[in-house]
Parts: structure tokens; C-alpha cells; sequence
């Protein structure tokens, strides 16, 4: 079963309101509408794109220790994942999904990292529970991602229903500005130019981790 078949059948059964979840449809409907109007926004499109330099940054481990894009890139290409956190199911089982394509990209020298708004706590619970061997790097104030283009501010109407289903995106974070990343993958060379560049504002939908190959095997040709 491919990544997106597993998110489909997943979304299937929230949205028909089976337990766990057991929400009502009024609950999908805010959901559709914040997602629609995302897309409407055009704010994919003003992502960074193949081609565009990849910001640097330097961000803390689930242990606190600082990770640096140019170490990283000094090693060879590097894919980020921009995760969403702990709470989203739809990013979990993305991250499962690049956990199993890792070997894949280790062969060809790529380093693979995740950055997320949440807490280094949070995060170290996001590896423990998808067993990766790979870091989730804490983007305070999700101040990377909007380097990246990604950062979006949740409407009003989307904050009160996070907030009636529990979910506390200020204390995931550390921080109670209620944005978010849209989901955003990446490969970077090492010269730092972005060589693959897939951002969707509908969090239900992501590319298969294969896709990322051939950039990597261009990388990988670039620089032997």
C-alpha cells in the first residue's frame, strides 16, 4: 500500500465518524472549509521552489543539541520534511513512510531530517512512537518554515475548533501564535539550491518518498 492509499483509508474512516475519532461532520466540514480556503489563498505557490536557495538555519534536536544546514549539507544532500506535529496522524504515518525510504536515501549520501513548531518533549515522543532514526529539529515560532514559505496563521474559526477538540496546539509548541507549516518536502544539493520542492496545502496529501530519487540521484552524480 502506497503512503497516499494509507492516508486515504485513514481520512476514509475519520470522516465517516468511526471510533476512536467518533467526530461529528460538522467537525469535517470546518476541516474542508480551512483547507479550501488555504488552497484559494494561493499560499503554495508562494513557496520556495526547485531552483531557489534553501535558507540556512541552525535548530535543536529532540536533546537540545543545535543541528546546522551547512554541517548537514557538508555531508552530503539533505531532504527536510516539514511535520506538523505529534497530534496529526496524516504526518505520523508520513513519517513512518520516510523512515522505511531512508536506507534508500542514505545509499546516495543524503542526510534526512524533520522540522516541526512542537517542543524538543514532543518531539522526542514523535521518534519514539514512528521508531525513527532520524531528528525532528523545533522550529520555534514555526520561523523556519516561514523562511521555507510555509508557515500559514490558522483562522479564527479553526483556533476555537482545535480548541473545543482539545487540541492544544500552544502547549505542543511552547508558543500561542496558532500557526502551522503546510506540509512541505525538499531536496536540497550541496551547494544549497533546492533541486525538488513539493508543498501542498491540503495536509491529507503527500507525495511518496520515492519521488525524491531522482533529485538525490542527481545530487549524488554531482558531487562524485
Amino acid at each position: 500500500m502506497t503512503l497516499q492509499e494509507k492516508l486515504d483509508a485513514f481520512k476514509g474512516d475519520f470522516e465517516a465518524g468511526k471510533p476512536p475519532y467518533n467526530v461529528p461532520y460538522s467537525v469535517i466540514e470546518t476541516m474542508h472549509r480551512a483547507t479550501a480556503e488555504l488552497i484559494a489563498s494561493g499560499a503554495a505557490g508562494r513557496a520556495l521552489k526547485a531552483g531557489d536557495k534553501m535558507p540556512a538555519f541552525t535548530l535543536n534536536d529532540p536533546d537540545g543539541k543545535p543541528v546546522s544546514s551547512r554541517d548537514l549539507l557538508a555531508h552530503g544532500p539533505l531532504v527536510v520534511s516539514f511535520y506538523r506535529g505529534v497530534w496529526c496522524p496524516y504526518c505520523n504515518m508520513e513519517l513512518q513512510a520516510l523512515q522505511e525510504a531512508l536506507p534508500a536515501f542514505e545509499k546516495l549520501g543524503a542526510s534526512l531530517i524533520a522540522i516541526s513548531p512542537q517542543t524538543s518533549v514532543n518531539s522526542r515522543k514523535s521518534v519514539r512512537q514512528n521508531e525513527l532514526s532520524f531528528p525532528i529539529l523545533s522550529d520555534e515560532h514555526n520561523d523556519v518554515a516561514a523562511a521555507f514559505g510555509l508557515r500559514f496563521a490558522m483562522p479564527d474559526y479553526l483556533v476555537d475548533l482545535y480548541k473545543e477538540l482539545k487540541n492544544d496546539l500552544p502547549s505542543f509548541n511552547g508558543d500561542d501564535s496558532w500557526t502551522l507549516p503546510m506540509p512541505g518536502r525538499f531536496v536540497i544539493g550541496q551547494d544549497g539550491v533546492i533541486l525538488y520542492a513539493e508543498v501542498n496545502p491540503d495536509y491529507t496529501r503527500r507525495p511518496e518518498p520515492a519521488g525524491m530519487l531522482p533529485a538525490l540521484r542527481h545530487a549524488a552524480r554531482a558531487t562524485a
